[in-house]
């Protein structure tokens, strides 16, 4: 299945283009700025009454799609919220 896009082939191919002849570096930190962005929005969509932990459960959730695996779950847990 192809994915839906309101862009067309030429434009998408400027932009890959354009995208492309900038360095390595470059690209990534445009992509670390961008996972960055959308971090913060995503954060910003909490409720300001959750723990960190909870918080951090959370936004794996939100980028990952899935639950945070059990064992990083305990590994970073606090010893008073190890037992969540």
């Amino acid at each position: 299945m192809s994915p839906v896009t309101d862009t067309s082939p030429e434009i998408a191919a400027m932009i890959r283009d354009r995208i492309m002849k900038l360095s390595g570096a470059q690209r990534f930190i445009m992509g670390a700025r961008m996972f960055e962005s959308a971090r913060v929005i995503v954060l910003a969509s909490f409720s300001g009454n959750i723990s960190e932990l909870e918080r951090k459960r959370m936004l794996y959730e939100r980028f990952y799609g899935e639950r945070l695996p059990s064992a990083v779950e305990t590994a970073d847990a606090p010893e008073s919220e190890a037992a969540v």
